[in-house]
């Protein structure tokens, strides 16, 4: 397998007034993403790929969420735990590595149905483990960062995986989102040199996914100036609620064919 060819994107072909709406969308989502973590790289690549072309659109989106991730990281950098985070980079790195380099041969339809199970799930089993008491520990957090790693690297929209892992593992709040965007910042990077390296990343590509991605930085310190005046058991509901509506979208993706 040679990996997918660059899209054929040229800055000429698109206009102003093009670029600006995507780049509104993405400092929406964004301000979306400081509140909950997650939203950018499921709500961006819909408007993205007109853009740059489906073949272009993870690729892109690993630049741009490399660049949304940073300004995450900045925005919450006092409250995240770097601890966690290096254990789910420990799971995430290696298997995400893998996956970028063969994402075009993974069974999407079916990569999308245990995923869609396994968020939708993972809601009533974490309040069922706190109500005994239980959270995941290291291994935990490794594994959960390993699942997330093996299938990041050829899909966007994933930060769901994440999320549930640092919440059974007890974390909420500014730190949960924080430790997130570690994260994701992480494999993001790994996915842009794995792309670069396969030729499925040019410079034109990675100038609309650079461009998108400034238009993200702002977005993630209005999300955390956000948070900071949302109740924590507002947030955790809410963050409930985002994982549950991830998972929906898989098993929707799988039951209807949109893959």
């Amino acid at each position: 397998m040679t990996g997918v060819e660059p899209a054929a994107f040229q800055f000429a072909d698109i206009d102003v007034a093009t670029f600006a709406f995507v780049g509104a969308i993405a400092f929406l989502a964004s301000v979306l993403g400081g509140v909950s973590g997650y939203g950018v790289g499921l709500i961006l690549p819909i408007f993205l790929a007109p853009v740059v072309g489906v073949a272009g659109v993870v690729p892109a989106m690993a630049v741009s969420m490399a660049i949304t991730n940073l300004g995450r990281v900045l925005a919450f950098r006092r409250e995240l735990d770097w601890r966690r985070a290096g254990w789910a980079l420990l799971g995430a790195v290696p298997f995400c590595v893998l996956s970028a380099h063969v994402y075009t041969l993974l069974p999407v339809a079916g990569v999308a149905l245990v995923l869609g199970l396994c968020l939708v799930g993972s809601v009533p089993l974490r309040r069922a483990l706190e109500r005994a008491g239980w959270r995941i520990g290291p291994a935990g957090i490794v594994f959960g960062g390993a699942t997330y790693g093996l299938f990041v690297g050829s899909m966007s929209g994933l930060g769901a995986i994440v999320l549930a892992t640092l919440m059974a593992a007890g974390m909420e709040g500014a730190a949960l989102i924080g430790t997130d965007a570690v994260v994701s910042l992480a494999t993001n990077i790994v996915k842009v040199l794995v792309f670069g390296t396969r030729a499925s990343l040019d410079l034109e590509l990675a100038s609309a996914g650079l461009l998108m991605g400034l238009c993200t930085i702002p977005g993630a310190f209005a999300g955390r100036w956000l948070l900071q005046r949302f109740p924590m058991r507002v947030h955790t509901g809410l963050m409930d609620a985002l994982v549950l509506a991830g998972g929906a979208s898989f098993l929707w993706r799988w039951w209807t064919g949109a893959l």
